[in-house]
């Protein structure tokens, strides 16, 4: 049963991993379509630039879904376009 439980926790971490990467790639992504440095996203999200700057890093953040609403407004896309 412990056996269990750990294989999932590894599973649950490495998904978990997998879509903060991809939420990164593609904010960094419309961010670029945009035409738009962290800097100016960050202002237009109202938030610190450097908060952008790690999530679009190489270890991503768990990121709350208002975030993920004001970055995707602030992109003018639907929410769902970061996440999938």
């Amino acid at each position: 049963m412990v056996s269990i439980i750990k294989t999932m926790s590894y599973y649950g971490a490495a998904m978990d991993k997998i879509i903060r990467l991809k939420f990164a790639g593609n904010l960094k992504k419309f961010r670029a379509k945009k035409k738009l440095t962290q800097q100016k996203l960050a202002e237009l999200a109202d938030m610190e630039y450097k908060y952008i700057q790690r999530i679009e890093g190489k270890t991503p953040p768990a990121v709350r879904i208002d975030t993920i609403s004001k970055l995707a407004k602030a992109l003018q896309v639907h929410p769902s376009q970061l996440l999938v």
